[in-house]
């Protein structure tokens, strides 16, 4: 198939391995972070860990939008959808991550709450139409790659006068937590560099992390997905560390350019605005990270219309799903996986999501990174 087949061939791997073996200096170690959960995936699956000389470690990062919504914020959305009047669309990997109590919003369905996978925005905005006598939710998570499609669902219930629509939101994004993560990094921590996301840069653009490698002095290589990419982008980066630059490269140049998106940007500019800041599972609560609706569609805002706790919850004590997040822990480091957690039974959100580190190391038995 063409734009997959010719990025998995094996002789062009070895080839970039082994330009990427001549590049690195054995001097130093290159510690860089993979932002996107779908990278992590990919990484894991195709053994690019074995392909990499051994002072070349990737370090899995937060871009998994299914991990990084704090426990807090999975009770609130139970307990919306416990509301006898409410009816609660969201996607699939949401319904079975873990709250307080283990409780999750699958959980609280066969307990009766109407709880309703979607598979997309618009879906719920239908469910909203045809049962008008009913509060429906959609619970709206992700970067920005997912804000487009709920900005147009909100754009629609407006248009047919839905007054029974609103959306949770929990929309965040990219570059400012990368700028949360590089600003509050911790001691034994060490980033040289980013393996930027593919499909958000398709929305924002190239151009949106600019800041932030300048003024940590960090370079960030925006990759495909396939293995070739990730390779090609880890050749790139190991170049700019070698010479000591700090620059935005778009290896993605068939999908990713500069500026991005420019009608979806002003999309999702119509709808929401930054909020002065949003909790991370494992990052704590990060400036300007986070997205809510204008006041102009303050109408569906289910934060306004019900009332919502908001409060900050621990992770369950024994997950190491915040440390992992931070890139400070590997999956194999948390005492509960493999063991009483796996993608049958969650202990914490990375092992739900097939883009969860954790789900990733699982699957594809990365166990001798231990």
């Amino acid at each position: 198939m063409k734009y997959v087949d010719e990025f998995r061939d094996p002789v062009l791997a070895r080839n970039v391995a082994a330009a990427i073996a001549r590049e690195v200096r054995p001097d130093r170690s290159y510690h860089l972070m993979e932002f996107c959960g779908g990278h992590t995936h990919a990484i894991s699956r195709y053994g690019i860990p074995d392909l990499l000389p051994d002072n070349v470690r990737m370090i899995h990062g937060p871009g998994c939008p299914v991990c990084v919504l704090p426990v807090g914020r999975i009770d609130d959305a139970i307990a919306l959808a416990r509301r006898p009047e409410v009816t609660l669309c969201t996607y699939g990997d949401v319904m079975r991550v873990p709250g307080s109590g283990r409780l999750s919003l699958l959980k609280a369905k066969a307990q009766g709450a109407d709880v309703r996978m979607v598979v997309s925005a618009d879906a719920a905005v239908r469910i909203a139409a045809e049962n008008p006598d009913r509060q429906v939710v959609f619970l709206a998570i992700g970067f920005e790659t997912t804000t487009p499609p709920t900005a147009l669902a909100v754009r629609a219930a407006a248009a047919q006068g839905l007054g029974n629509f609103t959306v949770f939101c929990n929309h965040v994004l990219t570059p400012s937590a990368i700028q949360g993560i590089l600003s509050g990094a911790e001691e034994g921590l060490s980033l040289d560099g980013f393996v930027g996301p593919a499909h958000v840069s398709v929305v924002i653009g190239s151009e949106a992390y600019a800041p932030a490698a300048a003024e940590h002095g960090k370079p960030v290589v925006i990759s495909g997905f396939e293995p070739l990419d990730v390779l090609q982008s880890i050749l790139m980066l190991v170049r700019q560390i070698n010479e000591g630059r700090a620059e935005v490269e778009n290896q993605f140049t068939r999908a990713v350019t500069a500026d991005g998106n420019r009608k979806a940007q002003a999309m999702v500019a119509e709808i929401f605005e930054t909020r002065p800041s949003f909790e991370w599972r494992g990052l704590g609560s990060i400036p300007h990270s986070g997205l809510m609706l204008r006041e102009a569609y303050a109408a569906f805002d289910a934060e306004r219309r019900f009332p919502i706790a908001g409060a900050s919850v621990p992770d369950h004590k024994g997950c190491d799903c915040g440390t992992i997040l931070r890139g400070v822990k590997r999956p194999v480091d948390c005492k509960l996986f493999a063991t009483v957690c796996t993608p049958e039974n969650p202990m914490g959100s990375c092992m739900v999501s097939a883009e969860g580190a954790c789900a990733a190391h699982y699957t594809y038995g990365r166990f001798r990174d231990a």
